[in-house]
């Protein structure tokens, strides 16, 4: 599977008030264990994004350890950008199953409305709101049975500067038809539309406009795509949108959050010249706020805002920027994929040995595989402890035609045939029982292979 690279936009923040008053700051925090909203599981993460390819292809550059284990091992969405009516359903059929295979959560944006970014860093999109349709249409179609999200077509009610009234009515009615076909297609999807952010439309205002775009069928709305407003501002921002929903007679719905660059500063829309950024929350869809359904990373870090460097393009100082001050992510373990159904070209995931180690052993390791493709596969490894132990190491012996190409929240060295990840400096220590885990990328056939674990 390669899939195409995204290119990405950011907005203005616009001088309106939002109609709340909360902090600007916000606190990078790690997932909690409590779930809220209305999902509940492990996001995907694609092993073929921007920032994974060029880990794989720097690994002596002295940034490559901070990106990989803060930016290339969390999930991002995958942007739907590329008008390409002839691809668009291959594209996300083979995104959406590799995300089933592992049991996890795909996370698509969709961004082919007609006149896009009003003009902007980022236009593009259809030629037509017919075109639109059928091109929605094609996504819809290949959205499977699962659970998967939609963020559909950032700023696209936020921002309508450019349109006339009789454009403004009949954006809304494709949107609201967009969200009423990729629903139908798939009830199990989850799709949000565009509120902005909470320094831009006012609350009143924005649900105005989610009300006319269809938001009565969508599942909510999501604020803050691309931008920097603090966590904090956002869920009041979307606890004010909720409530004048309701005035509206529009119930349940709920907020996705963008959290991919706001643990640092706000203001300045454009992230490519403002160093003072830092990534925000890591992605869950455990955000114990029961109005929240997932704190997401829209904007894949890293990825430029068009003003520097072009739109959408990766840029190594960025990630580094963003993620160098930021904490470490929770180590976690994924969740059993056994309920998934693998497509043709996934291998249906697997673990070698048991996860507790064998009596008097310091400690073992399970290795599971996620998803895999054509040439290729990624895979999880689970270190656990038999007693405390201040360090570990995982070897094993690569298959024919085998070769790990990146791994993350672990170091990776090879000799040979022989692989071995050892600890980073933030969870080697653990205590009995404990647990830690990491993930690889390689190249090959899919295999399980027997692992040796060794403890200091």
């Amino acid at each position: 599977m390669s899939p195409s690279s995204p290119r990405l936009r950011t907005r203005w923040i616009a001088a309106t008030a939002a109609g709340v008053t909360v902090a600007a700051g916000a606190v990078l925090a790690a997932a909690g264990t409590a779930e809220a909203g209305t999902i509940s599981g492990t996001l995907y993460r694609d092993p073929d994004t921007a920032v994974a390819r060029w880990v794989a292809a720097n690994p002596n550059d002295s940034r490559t350890a901070v990106i990989r284990a803060k930016v290339a091992s969390q999930p991002a969405s995958r942007w739907l950008s590329n008008f390409n009516l002839g691809t668009i359903g291959s594209e996300v059929s083979a995104y959406v199953g590799a995300a089933n295979a592992a049991g996890q959560i795909p996370a698509l944006t969709a961004y082919g409305i007609p006149n896009r970014d009003c003009g902007g860093a980022s236009a593009g999109g259809a030629p037509d709101l017919g075109t639109y349709q059928t091109w929605i249409s094609a996504i819809a179609n290949a959205l499977g049975n699962r659970t998967v999200i939609v963020i559909l077509e950032p700023d696209s009610i936020a921002l309508q500067t450019c349109l006339s009234a009789s454009e403004i009515a009949a954006r809304d009615s494709a949107l609201a038809t967009a969200v009423r076909t990729l629903k139908n297609a798939n009830p199990n999807a989850k799709v949000y539309l565009d509120a902005g952010h909470s320094t831009w439309n006012t609350a009143a205002d924005q649900a105005g406009r989610l009300v006319a775009a269809g938001v009565a069928n969508a599942d909510g709305f999501y604020t803050n795509v691309s931008n920097f407003n603090g966590t904090a501002a956002e869920t009041a921002y979307g606890r004010a949108i909720i409530s004048a929903l309701n005035g509206r007679g529009v119930t349940g719905k709920r907020q996705v959050v963008d959290t991919s660059r706001n643990g640092g500063a706000s203001g300045d829309w454009c992230g490519d010249d403002n160093t003072d950024r830092r990534i925000g929350s890591y992605p869950t869809t455990a955000t114990g706020d029961d109005n929240v359904d997932a704190f997401l990373w829209v904007k894949p870090p890293g990825e430029a805002d068009g003003c520097r460097y072009a739109a959408g393009s990766f840029q190594p100082d960025l990630a580094y920027s963003l993620a160098s001050s930021a904490p470490n992510p929770p180590v976690t373990s994924s969740p059993s994929a056994s309920s998934a159904s693998p497509s043709a070209s996934s291998a249906s995931p697997s673990a070698s040995v048991s996860t507790s180690p064998p009596s008097g052993a310091a400690c073992s390791a399970a290795f599971k595989i996620t998803s895999s493709w054509s040439g290729g596969f990624q895979a999880q490894v689970t270190v656990t402890a038999g007693r405390a132990i201040t360090g570990w190491a995982v070897s094993w012996t690569l298959g024919s035609g085998q070769s790990v190409s990146q791994a993350w929240n672990g170091t990776l060295t090879t000799s040979g045939s022989t692989v071995t990840v050892r600890n980073v400096s933030w969870n080697g220590s653990l205590p009995a029982a404990g647990t830690a885990d990491f993930g690889l990328i390689a190249n090959g056939a899919a295999t399980t292979p027997a692992l040796t674990c060794t403890a200091a």
